[in-house]
């Protein structure tokens, strides 16, 4: 086809998860309820983080932005997912699509350097405990942040700009919830496997090198541990380091399925429950995970929830 042809595409059908009436009203409930507690726990955090001086500190502070982060980042697919549950055109435009795939994969990149950055913060604060407060100051934790924001944001950028430049001239149904790489690529008119090739290599790329520079600092993390001699401090520095290594177990092992590893003997729903796990679920169960064995962080919450402290 010719690269002059203008797309015949104005809109995309998304199927979601198709099924009986009843079976998409109990998702919409389903998906709703992990939505309101997605918001309700990492907006808590933000607020705990803001009203409590004590807990003015870069750890913190990368939560706090890392919790506005994952509200972003349900937000730039949930409220679709909801509305297509109730819906029975199923449409989304074809702007709109191609908003939402850049926002879901720079939101999604974004993740990735903001765990790096948490790691770091970790491995100065145990491995380096004396140097940390002259190392990790306010402004340098503010540059690590922007940093991460402006990466994750500029990493898929020029992939997506020319995928979004495809020929699109029918079908324009994407089995899928979302509007993701593979279900548009297979319904471009022009070939792309050079496009295609790229947008995974980048995808690649950022997956396992963050992968690897956290198990790498977490590795000195554990041997550092491991000499501290007393237990108190060891259990600590194991209850906060545990509770990110989770995060980061749960993030990293599906997007690895779906963009590192070779899935395409999967079925179409696998993809997208793994997909749903990733994007959904882990950003839900995200602020338990790290308010769970955190006594700083729960007794705020609690100041953020009832107004006062629990002793």
């Amino acid at each position: 086809m010719n690269k002059s042809q203008v797309s015949t595409v104005t809109y995309f059908v998304l199927l979601g998860f198709p099924g009986p009436w009843k079976i998409q009203i109990t998702l919409f409930s389903l998906i709703l309820l992990v939505y309101m507690i997605t918001l309700t726990g990492n907006m808590a955090i933000i607020c705990a983080v803001r009203w409590n001086h004590q807990l003015h500190t870069p750890m913190y502070m990368f939560l706090a932005n890392f919790s506005f982060l994952e509200i972003w980042y349900v937000t730039c697919t949930v409220p679709n997912m909801l509305v297509n549950f109730l819906s029975k055109s199923k449409i989304m435009s074809f702007s709109g699509c191609f908003t939402q795939f850049y926002f879901f994969f720079s939101l999604g990149t974004t993740e990735c350097f903001f765990l790096c950055a948490m790691a770091y913060d970790r491995y100065l604060a145990i491995c380096f405990p004396l140097h940390y407060p002259s190392i990790m100051t306010r402004q340098f934790c503010t540059i690590l942040v922007c940093l991460c924001w402006i990466i994750g944001f500029s990493g898929h950028l020029i992939p997506i700009f020319f995928i979004s430049q495809l020929s699109f001239c029918g079908p324009n149904i994407i089995d899928h919830f979302l509007c993701d790489v593979d279900p548009l690529m297979a319904l471009s008119c022009t070939p792309t496997p050079i496009i295609r090739h790229v947008f995974y290599s980048i995808s690649t790329l950022i997956i396992v090198l963050t992968s690897l520079y956290i198990l790498g600092s977490y590795t000195l993390v554990l041997r550092a541990v491991l000499q501290v001699p007393s237990s108190e401090g060891r259990q600590k520095a194991f209850s906060t380091c545990g509770s990110h290594l989770l995060v980061v177990s749960l993030f990293y092992g599906t997007i690895m399925v779906m963009y590192v590893i070779p899935t395409s003997g999967n079925s179409v729903t696998m993809h997208k429950i793994i997909t749903l796990i990733y994007s959904v679920v882990t950003p839900a169960l995200n602020p338990f995970i790290y308010s769970l064995r955190n006594k700083d962080m729960k007794y705020a919450l609690c100041h953020v929830f009832f107004g006062k402290r629990i002793m």
